[in-house]
């Protein structure tokens, strides 16, 4: 009998052990499993939205938030959803640049700038956005204030101090008019957390663009991200282009690199063969959930690096096409639609000169298509941007952007001569397209050819 159960039970482990082991094996992979990056919950608002950056000082002769208010009809018709007031902020007059001087010279963190208004005109704005369901964030600048800047005598323990016990600028910038926080101060921490807060209660307004936002530690963002996420869900904006950012703060971050290839191949020191390898490296290194803000223009490029015309000369509308095609959210900056010709005073009045435009009309297009075709839209409602091999990589790009409501084909000539272009065996570009912007109807099939114009552009669109 003793034999028979030592059997039973030698053969009843015999029969476990391979289970349980599978089952150790199981329980060890599960910290093996991959795990989402991005821990942030975008807005649902995020989903096909377009970003425009607002000059309040130069947009009008006013120079006003009322004035600007005026224009929201006109850049709702445009496509424009989300609007990014440059800092709204009272300046400092210390060590002042130019007559106006500088927006990102804060005086204080709490107040309104009174040549553009007061607390109760900003409020009228958002709220004017907000019915026209257009959203609105500010331009926050937390790495440096103004001299003159009450903290300066408040707390001056909160400031990055030289050997000698002074106030200092960033060394290696010309930023003379402001001097530089000290994130290593938990009370500024708290007081600056309080201050992003106190513009989502007592304005209602929607996130933030963040100033140098990589200038300051991540882990202030992250705490100050999820103080704010109980408020309202909120939109943040980094002035950066780093990973870390999109874990927990940030929804969006700058194209930098994309602007500057496109610049280079503008400018003949690169070919086409830069932008394909430009988006190769992005492929493993960037999800979808890590918004991108692609542009040509913004303040600081029109400002100190010369117009969008002469950054991009003739290729300047298919540079356009592709920034509001790829993967991430463009951009217009003021008066780009106006086809701006000049590069704004920083420190001092200089008034864009309002007109209609081919460019306006262009981005008028791209953002319609965006807001309608989900193939183009943000982050995890969109699709991915894939390739489509032609035989002249040099001079054209082309890709696809699909799922299975709509579909984008985009052909961009960067060339200054015609090019016949065909297409390799890959299928995914093979369909029934409106060009969007001739409205001709087109069969792509393997053996098409197409003739582009010299900086030429074509979005073939399935909907």
């Amino acid at each position: 009998m003793v034999k028979i159960i030592t059997s039973l039970m030698l053969g009843l482990s015999l029969l476990l052990s391979p289970v349980s082991a599978m089952s150790d094996e199981a329980i060890s992979l599960n910290k093996y499993q991959p795990k989402p990056f991005v821990k942030v919950s975008h807005p649902e608002w995020v989903k096909n939205a377009t970003i425009y950056e607002v000059n309040i000082r130069q947009y009008t002769k006013q120079g006003t938030f009322n004035a600007f208010t005026e224009h929201l009809p006109r850049l709702k018709e445009m496509g424009v959803d989300i609007l990014w007031l440059m800092p709204i902020h009272p300046i400092g007059e210390l060590n002042r640049k130019g007559e106006m001087g500088s927006y990102y010279a804060v005086k204080d963190y709490y107040g309104v700038n009174p040549q553009m208004g007061n607390l109760a005109d900003l409020k009228d704005l958002v709220n004017q956005a907000h019915k026209m369901d257009m959203y609105v964030i500010l331009d926050w600048v937390p790495n440096h204030t103004a001299w003159d800047n009450p903290l300066t005598k408040n707390h001056p323990e909160w400031y990055k101090l030289s050997k000698k016990g002074e106030f200092q600028s960033n060394p290696w910038w010309d930023w003379q008019d402001i001097i530089e926080l000290d994130y290593q101060q938990p009370e500024l921490r708290q007081y600056m957390t309080e201050a992003l807060k106190y513009w989502v209660k007592e304005v209602n307004v929607d996130g933030y663009r963040v100033d140098t936002a990589g200038y300051v530690p991540t882990d202030f963002w992250n705490t100050a991200r999820s103080e704010l996420d109980k408020i309202k869900p909120v939109f943040m904006l980094a002035e950066a282009e780093l990973r870390d950012l999109h874990e927990y703060a940030f929804d969006m971050a700058y194209s930098f690199r994309l602007h500057d290839v496109l610049h280079n191949v503008a400018h003949g020191h690169k070919d086409v063969s830069a932008i394909y390898s430009h988006f190769g490296k992005l492929e493993n290194r960037w999800r979808l959930d890590m918004l991108r803000m692609n542009f040509v223009d913004n303040h600081d490029l029109n400002a100190w690096d010369k117009t969008m015309f002469e950054r991009f000369g003739d290729f300047l509308h298919a540079s356009i096409v592709l920034t509001a095609t790829v993967e991430g959210m463009p951009l217009i900056y003021s008066g780009q639609e106006a086809e701006l010709d000049k590069s704004l005073a920083f420190f001092d009045k200089d008034v864009i000169e309002w007109k209609t435009t081919k460019t306006g009309a262009i981005y008028q297009q791209l953002f319609g298509l965006k807001h309608r075709n989900t193939a183009l839209w943000n982050g995890k409602w969109g699709s991915h941007m894939l390739p489509v091999a032609n035989s002249n990589k040099k001079a054209i790009f082309s890709y696809t952007r699909a799922n299975d409501a709509d579909k984008v084909f985009v052909v961009l000539n960067f060339s200054n001569q015609v090019q016949k272009v065909t297409f390799n065996s890959t299928k995914r570009h093979l369909d029934k397209y409106t060009e969007l912007f001739s409205g001709d109807k087109v069969i792509i099939k393997p053996d098409t050819e197409l003739a582009i114009e010299p900086f030429g552009y074509r979005v073939y669109v399935v909907e």
